[in-house]
């Protein structure tokens, strides 16, 4: 059978991410299932018009606002693709209505909120509207989805065929859990793109509570992105300079390894499509404290794998991390869950199933 992916992005750009990772991952196990597949994406700079990665082939055209219309073109001189999967980041690429075959629509969040942290009013407004009435347009679209949460947010636009499949992480759990006591400093991390929709100035902040309340703690961030310089800055305001390390852009060994030695993953996104990077610090037997926003309370079992806070406040991580260096039972009791659990997100144990529903759906069933 014949495939086609629809991204903005693809595994090559260098502003991908994690939704390029699990696409990556999906997309390269049908390849192996003996498919053609195929990924259409937008064009960056210094780009080639097209590549192939993991034997899938990339097809590159046109930037925002142009590219759906060369997807079209392109398209039309293609043989017949079995299934296209649209996928939205924002806007999607309306395929239902020119791609001529069987089509699902796979969404990683529900922007909602996410708008106004990277646009002022009135685009921010505008955006969530359009959100939700092209979702509501989509309605009788089968719809693929990591998270419970992004499931219960479509429903309640009145989409009701949703299917959800957890991403799979391509860290291994450790092979045994090994000590790793609650010593001074606190070693916390955050692995994410240095967006605003990220929020990374909130753990900073964390650190700076922390430090106020007589618990030295050492914050490493990891990744690299636009409000890098702002947070560096702001790391030197609250004083906290000595205590935040900007790691920058890491290998996937570096980014394992940072894991491992952390006593904390924190989260303090507006709002994932799942939280891959809580799994990925979970197989290192690190457990995550995290913002009670969608994506990051399916990641994360509150109680259980880790805390999920009860606002969304540096102020409120900062009380949880405290309470949680009192009780090094309890974080114990956290930690070997996480790391137990992560062991079901590996991606042997999600792919069969995910490529076998893609498939039933590539057959109109």
């Amino acid at each position: 059978m014949r495939f086609l992916m629809l991204n903005w992005r693809d595994p090559l750009n260098p502003k991908s991410g994690g939704a390029e990772r699990v696409s990556l991952a999906y997309l390269a196990a049908l390849k192996r299932r003996g498919h053609e597949v195929w990924w259409f994406a937008n064009e960056y700079p210094g780009c080639r018009p097209g590549d192939e990665v993991e034997g899938i082939r990339i097809v590159r055209g046109g930037g925002p606002g142009v590219s759906i219309y060369r997807a079209w073109r392109w398209y039309r001189t293609q043989p017949r693709f079995d299934l296209v999967i649209d996928q939205h980041h924002g806007l999607p690429w309306f395929a239902p209505w020119w791609c001529g075959t069987h089509c699902v629509a796979y969404i990683h969040e529900v922007l909602g909120p996410i708008w106004k942290a990277f646009y002022s009013w009135p685009i921010s407004t505008i955006g969530q509207w359009q959100e939700r009435w092209i979702q509501q347009w989509y309605r009788n679209v089968p719809f693929w989805t990591p998270s419970e949460s992004t499931r219960r947010a479509l429903n309640a636009r009145g989409i009701a065929d949703v299917t959800v499949i957890p991403n799979g992480v391509d860290t291994a759990p450790l092979p045994e859990l090994e000590p790793k006591p609650l010593n001074r400093p606190l070693r916390l991390t955050t692995v994410c793109r240095l967006a605003p929709n990220k929020r990374v100035d909130h753990a900073i902040q964390v650190v700076r509570h922390l430090q106020a309340a007589g618990l030295e703690a050492r914050l490493t961030v990891m990744g690299t992105g636009e409000k890098a310089e702002d947070l560096k800055r702001l790391a030197g305001e609250l004083g906290v300079a000595e205590g935040v390390v900007f790691a920058g852009q890491v290998s996937e060994e570096q980014k394992n390894e940072g894991l491992r030695q952390a006593h904390l993953l924190l989260h303090t996104s507006i709002r994932e499509g799942w939280g891959l990077n809580v799994i990925e610090a979970n197989a290192m037997g690190t457990p995550a404290v995290v913002y009670p926003v969608h994506g990051l309370v399916d990641s994360t079992v509150h109680g259980e794998t880790g805390i999920v806070t009860e606002r969304e406040s540096p102020e409120a991580m900062a009380a949880v991390i405290a309470r949680l260096y009192a009780q090094p039972g309890e974080y114990e009791r956290l930690r070997r869950n996480a790391w137990e659990r992560s062991k079901s997100f590996q991606w042997d144990r999600v792919l069969p199933g995910a490529c076998g529903w893609l498939e039933q759906k590539a057959m109109g069933r």
